[in-house]
């Protein structure tokens, strides 16, 4: 129990330790290189631009320092600190079952959420709108968070009740038909969140007639892709952040599309960011990363049948007795640090995805389109040109820009 108390306090605070070095190695770097736009961007991107996006960069590393080392000493105060053990014993003011189980679980994520809101606040009003990013308003931040609380009450705790009755019933398979109920979970989340999920803090137009809708269309039918329907997102009442992206699943597809890139960009290069999208179906990226997420979620539920009857697990993590959903709880928070390290693989398939996308876009539209719509989308994001390679490597789910256009500049020649 001790071993384990002290790997995981070590785990805990080496992934802290590693995130702190690699946050000092992006703002450093981004700073040594804030007076001067790399070549390739030169003629794009102004040196104004460019010291923003360097700007913007520290800053959001730099706050992100602050709340990894926040969390960090919530998870220990909450595991090793007898956080947790503390909230078990209030919430046995209520009669042992589901109900207690409910409370225990709501407990612990409304503890976190409470912790997290101010950073999102600072993060809001603060750091995005001195960039000149946000458009959101405080009523419209507080209305946001009360939809999602009000979203993981209704979709997550009968999701919780139906593992915590496999728990019951099931005995010890109880992990399987527990990861099958989760994976039936997220397939519904798919189809429903374009349809019901996302118009509950946006609204959806279909993109009107003209030639954007045409060329759009035409390059559907050009790559064989048959959508749910065209849609332009009020992503500006947010942020002044500029995106497309695809939502739902099977015949529920749709493309979307923010007024803001609809605004910023030329139709050519709007028909290049969504052949890139495409790209990803065409190679399967969504499916494969379904797949993926599911393995990985059979792992946490096979691991959970594991310990369940094993005190070292519960002990070593500063809880005295554990029921089904302590347990679940505990191995949520012990997984992370004690996995910090393999992020970069999950990193480095992302941005092998990305390539195979940006590939395919070059060969249905332009590879030129491409990397001016991708210059002003970093432009007009603030996103730096100049991360540091190894931060890079470990977070980034894109590709370095330098790289990207790099690449992109090749299949153009």
């Amino acid at each position: 129990m001790q071993a384990f108390s002290l790997l995981f306090a070590v785990a805990a605070l080496a992934s802290l330790g590693v995130a702190y070095w690699l946050a000092r190695r992006q703002i450093a770097h981004v700073r040594a290189h804030r007076d001067a736009v790399p070549p390739a961007f030169a003629d794009a991107v102004g040196p104004a631009a460019h010291q923003r996006a360097a700007d913007y960069t520290v800053a959001r590393t730099r706050f992100g320092t602050v709340e990894a080392a926040v969390d960090t000493v919530l998870l220990l105060l909450l595991t090793l600190g007898g956080g947790l053990e503390f909230l078990a014993r209030a919430v046995a003011v209520i009669p042992a079952g589901f109900g207690r189980e409910l409370a225990l679980v709501g407990s612990v994520v409304l503890l976190m959420a409470a912790v997290g809101l101010p950073f999102a606040w600072h993060r809001t009003f603060a750091i995005e709108a001195r960039f000149g990013f946000n458009q959101m308003s405080r009523r419209l931040f507080i209305a946001d968070t009360l939809k999602a609380a009000l979203l993981i009450v209704v979709l997550g705790a009968p999701l919780l009740l139906a593992i915590l009755w496999f728990v019951q019933v099931a005995g010890g398979w109880w992990w399987l038909y527990a990861w099958l109920a989760y994976c039936a979970f997220q397939i519904l989340l798919l189809v429903l969140f374009p349809t019901v999920i996302m118009p509950m803090f946006n609204r959806f137009t279909p993109l009107p007639d003209g030639e954007l809708k045409t060329a759009i269309e035409a390059l559907l039918r050009r790559c064989g892709f048959a959508a749910g329907g065209l849609f332009v997102m009020d992503g500006s009442k947010r942020s002044r952040h500029s995106n497309a992206f695809f939502s739902g699943f099977g015949a529920a597809k749709r493309i979307v599309l923010f007024d803001t890139l609809i605004q910023k960009l030329s139709r050519a290069q709007i028909e290049a960011v969504l052949a890139h999208e495409l790209g990803h179906f065409h190679h399967r990226h969504i499916v494969k990363r379904i797949a993926v997420s599911f393995l990985i979620s059979l792992g946490f539920f096979a691991l959970a049948g594991a310990l369940m009857d094993r005190p070292w697990f519960h002990l070593g993590l500063g809880v005295s007795t554990a029921s089904p959903a302590m347990h679940l709880v505990l191995l949520a928070l012990a997984l992370p640090p004690l996995t910090f390290l393999l992020t970069p693989l999950a990193s480095r398939m992302s941005r092998r995805h990305e390539y195979e996308a940006d590939a395919y876009a070059a060969r249905q539209t332009s590879a030129a389109d491409l990397i001016a719509a991708l210059t002003r989308i970093y432009d007009d994001n603030a996103a730096t040109l100049t991360p540091d390679p190894w931060h890079s490597a470990f977070y980034d789910s894109h590709p370095p820009a330098l790289l990207r256009i790099g690449r992109l500049g090749g299949a153009s020649a």
